[in-house]
Order: C-alpha cells, then structure tokens, then sequence
C-alpha cells in the first residue's frame, strides 16, 4: 500500500521524540474473585531529598551573645507565704531558701539565695528551682521557674499551733520548772521522728497541720504522759496532759516530826529493785509516778530504809526514822 513506508517513518519519528520505556507484556486471565482495589499512589522518596544543612552560628556571634545575656541574667522574684488559702500573707517568722535544681557534679544542691522577710524578694536567673519554707516548726517543699520578667508565686503553708501543758490528776498545778514536753511523728513507736523537743508549758509550738504524738515530762524520772493531739490548720490547739504523780521529798528523823539530819546518801528503789534516784543531802526531792517504792538513807556506816507509796496529789513529805533498819 502507499500509506505503508509514510506510516513506519511518522511512527519512526514519534518514538524518537517520546522517552524510551520499556513494557512488560503480560497476559490477561479472567477473575472469579473481587476486583483488586487500586494500588496506593507512590509516595515521595524522602531520603532522596538532599540534605539542607542549617546555617552554622559562631559563639562569638553578636545576636547569640545578645539572647544568652537576655537568658540568663537575673529576674525579679517575689515570693509570698499563707497560712491557710483564705489567710492573709504571713509578715514575719518565714525563713525562705532556695536551691539549684540540678545537683552538682558531688551530688549537693547548692543554695541559691536565702530570706528571712515575710515577703522574700529576690533576683534569680532564669530555670528551675526547689524552694524551702520554714515558719516556727512549720515547713514545707515546693518548685520555682523562673522565667524573663517578673516572677511571683504564693505558697500554702496548711500550719496550725500547739499549746501545751500539764497538772496533776485533780487539777493540781505542777510547777512550770519541772515539766517539760516533746511532739513526734505520729507514725508507730519504732518511726516516730521529734518534731520540738524540750518544748515548755504554755510555749506556742507553729507546726505543720497533722496528727502528732505528745509526750509530757514531770520531774525527770518516771512521771510521764503520752497523747495523741490533732492540729487543724490555721488553728491553735490547747491541751493539758495530766499527770498520775507526785512531788516527793525525804528527810532523816531521829524521832516524827524532827529536824533532818544532815550528810545523808539516798537512794530509791522501785518495787522490782530497779535504782532509778541518788543524792547526797539533807532534804532531797524529786517527782515520782504512783506506785510503791523503797528508799534507803545512809549515814556513815548505818543504812536505814522504809518502804513508801506514792499516791497523785500535792506535794508530799517522807521521813525516814533512824529506829528503822
């Protein structure tokens, strides 16, 4: 035909212009089954793309100077305290400290600024920091950030107050010199930690709101009482431990109702044996839980001795008579 030799030279020229591909030809079955969904469209090679490397910038460039100046130069910090959330700010009694959060190389927390003010108003560098609020007894542990501009934060102290002291069974009063109290954890015996030790009577105790174990001194003996005392926050409890005592005095007598002689060691016994009181003197005293002891007055070479009960009351007197042995 005459449109042959034109026909193969126009097909000749058009494969020249396209891009060579080559083609897989492949047969074609009939399908019983569901047709095949279409095939995801092909996504980007991501790790073709080339690399964009960012631009390097020298320390010594003036804007990175610039912003680490801005970053780390001190701030305003103004710290408040409050007893409870309704109170009004605490304005004297704080001791505030403040402490790098990030330990050093030796593992220690370095302090970073301290503040006896109610209002502590300090100037800290940008990060983070651990704050410490100590009001009497009262104390607690909390986080500060820092960040450019003025900083302010409040805490919550939750405190409360204990007032104690003690008399003896039947409202007797005990003399404020001889009583004295300690407050614990109120945990089991064996975890218990002190909280104030040799607190006096009608001292004002500040400490934290909580469940506390009490223990009250009379005398330096065996007199002794424990309680269980509960502080509500922004409250001062009162309470009064009362004791099972007495305050006890002994004199050697040659007859009732004579003076008491002089130069005398004594020593008490309790009902087991157990040596729990020595003096040298005429007219020693001391405080003793009730119960039945034994004491004994020596003088010279002689040894005399009475056994004696000790029953709460007011203060009470024992004379030994040297017709005893």
């Amino acid at each position: 035909m005459r449109f042959g030799p034109l026909m193969a030279i126009l097909l000749g020229v058009f494969a020249l212009a396209q891009p060579i591909v080559p083609l897989a030809i492949a047969p074609v079955y009939a399908q019983d089954h569901a047709e095949i969904p279409p095939m995801p469209r092909p996504r980007p090679d991501r790790d073709g793309r080339p690399a964009i490397t960012p631009p390097e910038v020298s320390p010594d460039n003036p804007a990175t100077e610039a912003i680490t100046a801005i970053t780390s130069a001190p701030q305003p910090v103004t710290l408040t305290a409050l007893i409870t959330p309704d109170s009004a700010p605490i304005t004297e009694g704080l001791v505030w400290r403040i402490f790098d959060a990030t330990p050093a190389a030796n593992g220690e927390i370095a302090m970073a600024a301290k503040s006896e003010d109610g209002t502590a108003r300090l100037s800290l560098p940008p990060g983070e920091y651990l704050v410490h609020i100590a009001y009497g007894r009262a104390q607690i542990s909390d986080t500060l950030t820092v960040n450019p501009g003025d900083n302010q934060k409040t805490y919550i102290l939750e405190a409360g107050a204990l007032r104690l002291n003690a008399a003896v069974t039947g409202d007797i009063p005990i003399p404020p010199d001889l009583l004295s109290f300690e407050i614990f954890t109120s945990s089991d015996e064996a975890t218990r930690t002190p909280v104030a030790q040799g607190v006096q009577p009608n001292e004002i105790v500040t400490i934290n709101s909580g469940t506390y174990h009490v223990v009250s001194h009379f005398g330096a003996i065996n007199a002794v009482v424990r309680a269980d005392l509960q502080v509500e926050p922004g409250q001062l409890t009162d309470a009064t431990l009362y004791h099972l005592a007495s305050q006890v005095s002994f004199k050697l007598v040659s007859e009732a109702g004579g003076e008491a002689i002089a130069d005398v060691d004594w020593t008490i016994k309790t009902s087991d044996g157990a040596t729990i009181f020595t003096e040298l003197g005429a007219f020693p005293t001391t405080v003793l839980a009730e119960g039945t002891y034994l004491v004994l007055a020596k003088q010279g070479d002689q040894v005399f001795n009475r056994e004696f009960e000790v029953k709460p009351g007011p203060p009470q007197d024992i004379e030994v008579l040297t017709t005893a042995f």
